[in-house]
């Protein structure tokens, strides 16, 4: 069999995904991508971290893929797996919601009284983005745990744990609650309040092919980290 083409990436290319490696073993690479890199694009056409994985082919053209994905506003944790079988036990415990996921958001707005709740509102696909909807009529049931870590009278830093990995969840689920994540153009104010998506994969648990546990942890970015003291929180 012919080795398949490997695309030309410059050096500056491999090196920058090479350095947003967290963790890396036989089954998997683990990446922290910053807020702004997609994770994937339609035809693989510009730069996303599915294009730059071409760094890490071996020479026969076998390069790791993806196992999950994350919006590009998105920055943390994501999954490649390094070989075919791993990509098929590894996608498999994210479709039967084995994996444990732990997200950061900075929001304003109505901020919950409660210290901690469940978000079960139904999610609706339409086009590119996403709206409350009701199952019966072609929603998808979604559920979000969430916790108020630090608040202010307007601003809050909130840790949600998706049970279910619908498009856009968190952000919906939070706007939804009635206090949106700072800089989400869709459900919030975008620009208005922050430069960027303020949503951060910070920890994820997973079993690996061998039956290990791995719990892998994104250190919260600058700009993050900015814009939480700057508020506060």
């Amino acid at each position: 069999m012919r080795n398949r083409p490997i695309p030309n990436l410059s050096d500056a290319q491999k090196q920058m995904v090479r350095d947003l490696v967290l963790y890396e073993d036989e089954f998997l690479l683990a990446f922290n991508k910053p807020s702004g890199l997609a994770v994937q694009t339609r035809g693989n056409r510009g730069t996303s971290l599915d294009y730059l994985l071409w760094a890490f082919a071996r020479s026969n053209g076998k390069r790791p893929h993806l196992v999950h994905r994350i919006d590009a506003g998105t920055s943390g944790l994501v999954l490649s797996a390094k070989t075919k079988p791993a990509m098929t036990f590894l996608s498999a415990e994210f479709a039967e919601r084995r994996v444990q996921k732990r997200y950061l958001a900075l929001v304003s707005g109505s901020l919950p009284e409660a210290k901690s709740g469940v978000c079960e509102t139904p999610i609706l696909k339409v086009g590119r983005a996403v709206q409350p909807g009701q199952v019966e009529r072609g929603a998808d049931a979604a559920r979000t745990h969430w916790a108020v870590l630090s608040r202010t009278e307007t601003h809050a830093l909130i840790e949600a744990r998706p049970h279910t990995g619908r498009m856009h969840q968190i952000r919906l689920h939070l706007a939804d609650m009635g206090c949106p994540i700072l800089g989400d153009p869709i459900y919030g104010a975008g620009t208005l309040t922050a430069k960027r998506l303020m949503l951060h994969a910070a920890n994820l648990e997973i079993t690996l092919p061998n039956q290990e546990k791995r719990a892998l942890e994104a250190p919260v970015p600058e700009d993050f980290k900015v814009q939480r003291q700057a508020l506060g929180l």
